[in-house]
């Protein structure tokens, strides 16, 4: 697995930490929002893989998957926070399969877990052969955003309404995640 955000930071640590000190600042407060339930900031986009997005093999470069994912994560993000918000991290981008040109890649994205201001969204990526109709799981991945006011200060974002089964059970593996990486720079949770 390899750990990579926007920003060209290829570790987490120094990542979160540079996160830490830019949006040191408690959200603001603001209007109490209402909770959301999962399914309505859902988001599932899908696109055409093309010679341009891919290397002289054939293959689709793992940076055009992370650059629609983080697209797809900005619109879920949005739609549950109801605010603009940027990406401050990028967790565990696992590459199972390759993706080929030719492919209908789908990004099936949703919140599982939401703090103050930030939100993780979870990304599965999902390959179709056309002609054949076969799917292929292709990557997971996981993005932390922060949802920002007008002046760009971190904004409280809705609780999230866990529904069903598979709504807690994300819920609870990015609970420890977010653990994770509070203790890998020596905070608690």
């Amino acid at each position: 697995m390899v750990n990579v955000s926007r920003y060209g930071h290829t570790r987490e640590k120094d990542l979160c930490e540079w996160i830490g000190r830019r949006y040191n600042a408690a959200p603001m407060p603001g209007k109490a929002q209402k909770a959301k339930r999962v399914e309505q900031s859902r988001v599932e986009m899908a696109q055409l893989m093309m010679p341009n997005d891919a290397n002289h093999l054939g293959y689709v470069h793992g940076g055009t998957i992370l650059s629609i994912a983080d697209k797809v994560a900005f619109v879920c993000a949005c739609r549950h926070a109801g605010a603009l918000c940027v990406t401050a991290c990028v967790d565990s981008v696992g590459f199972r399969s390759p993706i080929k040109v030719g492919q209908l890649v789908s990004f099936l994205a949703s919140v599982n877990h939401v703090g103050n201001s930030s939100m993780e969204v979870g990304i599965k990526i999902v390959a179709e052969d056309l002609i054949t109709r076969e799917q292929t799981h292709t990557n997971s991945c996981y993005f932390t955003l922060v949802a920002l006011d007008k002046k760009g200060r971190p904004q409280a974002v809705p609780q999230l309404v866990l529904t069903s089964a598979e709504d807690k059970r994300r819920n609870a593996q990015a609970k420890e995640r977010r653990a994770f990486r509070l203790n890998q720079l020596g905070k608690h949770a």
